[in-house]
């Protein structure tokens, strides 16, 4: 569970709730009409820039900014670093016995098992990269997509209820209602797309980045162990992906 994505929104919808409250009664901030504008409306406008598989699956894209167990990248060495050390002695039908919960990594050292080609082994781990940061690209910019419709479709219903209001000045009880619409589907645009659509598509962002890293971090790995490199020179390598910070690497030779 990532408490910072769950923490920020709740929380920033509970700010907004405390307000209407203290506004007075908070089911004047509800209009039936204002949330089919907005949340019907911004929907339906996304699902037409998307196909209808992608779009049924962001709920499964939008959850990883709630729920995503990645591993630590210094997991990630000293699994490759062990790996390395395994084949140097046993070769690769040694790595048959390593237990690996990372798929990216198992598949790639399935791969050296199978004894596949370096450029086969790169393109093919490449290829399963590119594919996997063009799903979470596909879901984030959905998200932005939806950031981008709702204030649209905020100011729509807002027109909407200037019209009615406009149309209707000689019967003072229309006016209200119309009004209502008039400034609740700005509201409502706002809320969507900023305390909603704009920190998930984020998130989803620096989930993007974080996976990539650590699958080429998995990437370099593999194809280091291929070429029968030192496992401390593999170890040198793959700490350039942590923050210097971390990298104290042990020089010692084996």
């Amino acid at each position: 569970m990532d408490l910072a994505t769950l923490i920020g929104i709740l929380g920033a919808i509970g700010l907004l709730a405390m307000a209407m409250v203290l506004s007075g009664d908070i089911m004047m901030f509800a209009d039936t009409q204002s949330v089919l504008i907005v949340f019907c409306g911004s929907i339906f406008i996304v699902l037409s820039n998307y196909n209808l598989s992608q779009f049924f699956g962001i709920g499964k894209i939008i959850a990883k900014a709630f729920m995503f167990k990645l591993e630590k990248p210094e997991e990630l060495i000293e699994k490759a670093v062990d790996m390395a050390d395994a084949a140097r002695k046993g070769g690769f039908l040694a790595l048959e016995e390593a237990e690996i919960t990372n798929p990216f990594m198992q598949k790639g050292v399935d791969m050296l098992v199978d004894g596949h080609d370096a450029d086969v082994v790169r393109a093919t781990l490449q290829k399963d990269i590119n594919l996997t940061t063009e799903r979470h690209e596909t879901g984030s910019n959905m998200m932005m997509s939806l950031a981008d419709v709702a204030p649209a479709m905020g100011m729509i219903g807002t027109l909407i209820g200037l019209v009615a209001m406009l149309s209707n000045m000689d019967d003072p009880k229309s006016i209200g209602p119309a009004m209502a619409v008039a400034l609740l589907t700005t509201l409502y645009g706002a809320f969507l797309a900023n305390v909603i659509a704009i920190p998930i598509a984020s998130k989803l962002k620096l989930r993007m980045a974080e996976e990539k890293m650590n699958q080429e971090l998995v990437l370099d790995a593999v194809l280091g162990i291929q070429d029968g490199q030192n496992p401390r020179v593999i170890e040198g390598l793959l700490k350039n992906y942590l923050a210097e910070g971390k990298r104290a690497i042990d020089t010692t030779e084996e």
